[in-house]
């Protein structure tokens, strides 16, 4: 009886990992059977390097460095906002708060990544976004500020969680070590625990730009739709998420539009392929330390 029920688990299992893969192939052909036919009149190098995203006049133009700088610069300014937060719970929920409050802290700050990416968008809509335009007198608050604001928020509780576990499997006798040479609380924080949980940390800071660089919802909704390089981070600009959730329902299916939205997304999934490759690695060579 116990030798079939094993039988059985090792079945349902197999074919739950089998599923996936398949599931993850079948999403990579289909990005590039309906992205790649692009590339038969547009060159690669066009794409990519080209700063004229103009796929429905008469002579179609599709650069997409436009995008991808709209997609980088609210990405590194969400890390910007959201590393200090994030790390700087982590240090305070494994290493300063006390138990019972670290009870409280945790779950709280965790509870950030529940929220629906379309409450952040109207909450930056609506509240953010006016705030800004007031503070700094602009014409829209609809930009790379308020975007890395909302994206620097929802990337918080991946961060500060993936870090505190990381802070929180350094081992003991390391911090007694250096308290025993006479460090300081906050010395043995900076100076032994975050460089001991360095490989953690990155990781948790990959996975957040991993999340950042994919969301759809709030650049959509707070970026402001200027398909343009900012050149200050008071101007509007257009992701590529946004790019391809605004316009995929105005294509014709099978037309050179529909194809270099799927050629966006290609060039997306690689971006998020690479970043995510990356970080297991990081934790590959955590764990074989």
């Amino acid at each position: 009886m116990n030798s079939y029920k094993e039988k059985l688990f090792k079945g349902i299992t197999y074919t739950a990992s089998l599923l996936a893969i398949v599931i993850l192939m079948a999403i990579i052909y289909s990005l590039f059977r309906e992205g790649l036919p692009l590339f038969k009149v547009t060159r690669l190098s066009d794409f990519i390097f080209g700063s004229a995203w103009y796929p429905t006049h008469a002579i179609p133009e599709f650069g997409a460095l436009t995008l991808i700088a709209g997609t980088l610069s609210v990405t590194l300014g969400a890390l910007i906002i959201a590393v200090p937060l994030g790390l700087g719970s982590a240090v305070f929920i494994s290493e300063i708060a006390s138990p019972r409050l670290r009870e409280i802290a945790k779950p709280l700050i965790e509870l950030l990544a529940g929220i629906p990416s379309v409450v952040y968008g109207l909450f930056g809509m609506a509240f953010l976004a006016p705030l800004i335009r007031d503070w700094f007198n602009l014409d829209t608050g609809l930009n790379v500020l308020s975007t890395s604001i909302i994206l620097g928020i929802m990337i918080v509780p991946i961060i500060a969680s993936m870090s505190e576990d990381a802070l929180s499997n350094v081992p003991k006798n390391i911090r007694e070590a250096s308290l025993a040479l006479g460090a300081t609380r906050m010395e043995s924080i900076t100076r032994t625990i975050i460089p001991a949980a360095k490989s953690g940390i990155l990781g948790s800071v990959l996975m957040g730009f991993g999340r950042a660089i994919g969301e759809t919802m709030v650049v959509l909704m707070v970026a402001g739709g200027s398909a343009q390089i900012p050149g200050s981070i008071f101007d509007s600009i257009r992701p590529l998420t946004s790019t391809i959730a605004a316009e995929m329902g105005e294509t014709v299916m099978g037309d050179l539009h529909y194809r270099s939205l799927f050629a966006l997304a290609i060039l997306l999934f690689l971006l998020t392929f690479i970043t995510n490759l990356f970080t297991e690695l990081v934790f590959l060579k955590r764990s074989k330390r």
